[in-house]
């Protein structure tokens, strides 16, 4: 049995693994979804000073206040940063990193930092003008083209603050830098460019990189798929 705790990205909250919980719980692991603060079920708490500190905090907590070790930590999107962050500050209870069409920081890189760069001028005017947080896009955008699907999933998206994406990551240490860490490419849908670079980055690093042929919402688009890796990935003692 392997734990793995899942983490969305922006705009979502653990309901966005709904469809690979209970099919990673059918093969025997231990899942957990946590929720980043301000978002989703936690929207309520959007402005009491929510930063890419917190979302790492949120993560780490949960690691050590259910006491989980050996855990495979799965980072879509936005949540690379989170899970890199989570890596620098308590890598002895982790095993394997997973990033799933995911950002990959170097140390010291903030998540704008790894933005094209019309986009990232336009966040930070917003930020300056007092406007600090960034909208859902379109469902179809992020490959979700089913409309009940896509009308249920923007339903429960939530602005996601864009301060988050301003601070830098944590820098890593021996330990953290030690993990293995495997990258996740969904090769279908209209941000296919967007994290591509990531996946480069990952092979030219050495790891292991794998491809789903679906959009950037996997777990929703592709949840059997995604499943059937993450625990290929364990099971082949990664």
């Amino acid at each position: 049995m392997t734990t793995f705790v899942l983490v969305h990205g922006s705009f979502g909250g653990g309901w966005v693994w709904q469809k690979v919980t209970p099919l990673l719980r059918a093969q025997g692991h231990e899942v957990y979804t946590p929720r980043l603060t301000g978002l989703s079920d936690r929207s309520h708490l959007l402005y009491c000073g929510v930063d890419l500190t917190t979302h790492i905090t949120d993560v780490a907590s949960l690691l050590y206040y259910e006491d989980l070790s050996d855990v495979v930590l799965v980072g879509h999107s936005y949540a690379g940063m989170v899970i890199t962050g989570v890596a620098a500050k308590i890598p002895e209870r982790l095993k394997l990193l997973v990033y799933l069409d995911a950002y990959v920081p170097d140390d010291g890189q903030s998540e704008f930092d790894l933005w094209p760069a019309e986009e990232r001028a336009k966040a930070q005017a917003d930020m300056a003008a007092g406007r600090g947080l960034r909208q859902p896009p379109p469902p179809a955008v992020l490959g979700i083209t089913d409309p009940e699907m896509a009308d249920w999933v923007y339903e429960r998206f939530t602005p996601h603050p864009l301060v988050t994406y301003d601070q830098p990551a944590p820098v890593g240490n021996v330990k953290s830098e030690a993990l293995t860490r495997v990258y996740i490419r969904c090769t279908a849908g209209l941000w296919i460019t967007r994290f591509e670079p990531f996946a480069v980055k990952a092979r030219a690093a050495g790891w292991e990189v794998h491809e789903l042929s679906t959009g950037h919402m996997a777990m929703l688009t592709a949840p059997r798929e995604l499943a059937e890796l993450l625990h290929d990935l364990v099971g082949a003692g990664t």
